[in-house]
Order: structure tokens, then C-alpha cells, then sequence
């Protein structure tokens, strides 16, 4: 899951459970939908990355410098992981919303698609309930 500053999220991805996390970076990057602002010149892609030592490589960081992303990633053995802990909370919180549906608790769906599409479904709910807060 990819989420902006707030927690709302912003992009969905299944995988299998013995795949490594980082392997999933890419497509949640490619996935995120282009970011419209009210006032001054549209920007159409976030700025700022802020993910776990998992996801440190020289690959990762080079193809973010490449789209523009500016990479806060704790490097392993150097840094604490303490200083993305402020940040961290927003991510948790926002796996915590979607897994207040039922139907993600528990995996029903044999299909991984099935259960992307829930996914999907909860998210978008999610954006509306937060949305929805500004609104009024």
C-alpha cells in the first residue's frame, strides 16, 4: 500500500507471501495516480518517498532519482529507522482502515484478483470517508 501524508491511500497491490517487499516498489510508484492541487501550477506526481530499510538499493534510489522522487529511506546499518517512525504511523493507520472490512480480515477469495478488487473497493471507501470530512 502507498499512501499520502494524510494516509489516504493512493495505490493497492496483492502479492504473494513469499515475495520479497521491495519487489513490489515499482509498480506501486507506476500506479499512483496523477496529484492535482487547488491553487498554483498542478504538480502530477508526489515529491517525497519515505519507505523502510527494506527497500534501500542502489537500483531503487537511482530509478527514483530517475521519476523525480526525492527517496527518505533509513540505509541499513547506518541509520535508525526511529526518525521515519513519525511518519510510520500514517501507513499503519491506513492498513488499520482497510482492515476494518470484513472481508479482508480473513482471505475468502481464492483468486488474488478477487481479492484485489476488494482491495480496491475498501481504498476507494476509504478516500470517500476521508474526503467527506473536508467537504462539510
Amino acid at each position: 500500500m502507498l499512501s499520502d501524508a494524510q494516509g489516504i491511500p493512493l495505490a493497492v497491490t496483492v502479492s504473494g507471501a513469499n515475495m520479497h517487499d521491495s519487489l513490489a516498489l515499482k509498480p506501486l510508484i507506476l500506479g499512483i495516480p496523477a496529484v492535482r492541487s487547488r491553487r498554483g501550477p498542478r504538480q502530477r506526481r508526489p515529491i517525497k518517498l519515505r519507505a523502510d530499510k527494506a527497500y534501500f538499493s542502489t537500483e531503487h534510489l537511482s530509478w527514483l532519482r530517475e521519476r523525480g522522487l526525492v527517496a527518505r529511506i533509513a540505509r541499513p546499518g547506518i541509520e535508525s529507522g526511529e526518525r521515519l517512525g513519525r511518519h510510520r504511523w500514517k501507513i499503519e493507520r491506513s492498513i488499520a482502515w482497510l482492515f476494518g472490512y470484513r472481508r479482508l480480515t480473513i482471505r475468502y477469495e481464492r483468486k488474488g484478483s478477487h481479492f484485489l478488487a476488494f482491495l480496491g473497493l475498501a481504498a476507494a471507501l476509504t478516500c470517500y470517508k476521508e474526503l467527506a470530512k473536508f467537504a462539510t
